[in-house]
């Protein structure tokens, strides 16, 4: 028996080396093509990333509702309605942010999003070098959901305005915003479709959409082609889940 296994064992190593052979005679595909949209996509997120601001906005809110876990309790033990209960009374500070883009340097000029600082009563920007500026003042149109900011700062990086009518589906574009509180956040994707419209009527709609993540918080940043050019800003997002669902 002891004879029959080591005489085995030359059988085994000669098919063991046959397929180590073989293996190595398998060579693995080398992909020879020039990744040229990585290189593109850190040119374009480099020339706007400097143009694109964090909006942060404060209102006062006047309080003035039953405090609900008093109500429950009143009604749930006593069987009183919920008016019994006692209300608070007074202002609630409310706090917002968005995102913005600076498109005139020489006036400090910001484009954002009417509903980002629409009835703010204090709003400032931080730039991408960490200057933080109070807002002067505030030029809105709700009809478009969009608003003009003024800072006064030196050194600013403008961005440059391009034309949305000349994109078409399926181009490549970028998302730059502070999505989150994630400032100078970048995020691709392609124009999945143009002439997009949502259920509400208040405002003037003629969407661009992407499939590039947009967030709570992007609301007011721009959506730049690969020239690096502002083709939209930043508005809504349909999801069920209040993120991005790839749409």
């Amino acid at each position: 028996m002891r004879q029959s296994i080591l005489r085995l064992f030359p059988i085994v190593l000669t098919a063991c080396a046959a397929a180590f052979a073989c293996a190595a005679a398998v060579k693995t595909p080398v992909v020879n093509a020039e990744d040229t949209v990585s290189p593109l996509f850190r040119q374009v997120a480099r020339a706007v990333r400097p143009a694109v601001v964090e909006v942060r906005v404060m209102e006062k809110v006047r309080v003035d509702e039953t405090l609900p876990d008093l109500d429950e309790f009143m009604h749930r033990f006593f069987g009183e309605p919920g008016s019994a209960a006692p209300r608070r009374r007074g202002e609630m500070i409310m706090r917002g942010l968005g995102s913005g883009v600076i498109v005139d340097a020489a006036r400090g000029y910001i484009l954002t999003n009417y509903h980002v600082v629409g009835g703010s009563e204090k709003t400032q920007v931080t730039l991408s070098d960490g200057r933080v500026f109070r807002v002067d003042w505030v030029r809105t149109d709700p009809a478009t959901d969009l608003a003009v900011l003024r800072i006064k700062a030196d050194a600013l990086a403008p961005a440059r305005l391009g034309d949305s009518d000349a994109m078409e589906v399926g181009d490549l574009v970028l998302a730059v915003g502070s999505p989150q509180g994630l400032s100078q956040t970048v995020t691709s994707g392609i124009i999945s479709a143009k002439g997009r419209a949502t259920d509400e009527t208040q405002t003037i709609q003629d969407f661009i959409q992407t499939d590039a993540a947009i967030n709570r918080g992007n609301s007011g940043g721009p959506l730049v082609n690969m020239k690096g050019e502002v083709v939209g800003i930043n508005t809504a997002i349909v999801s069920q889940s209040g993120g991005s669902e790839g749409l």
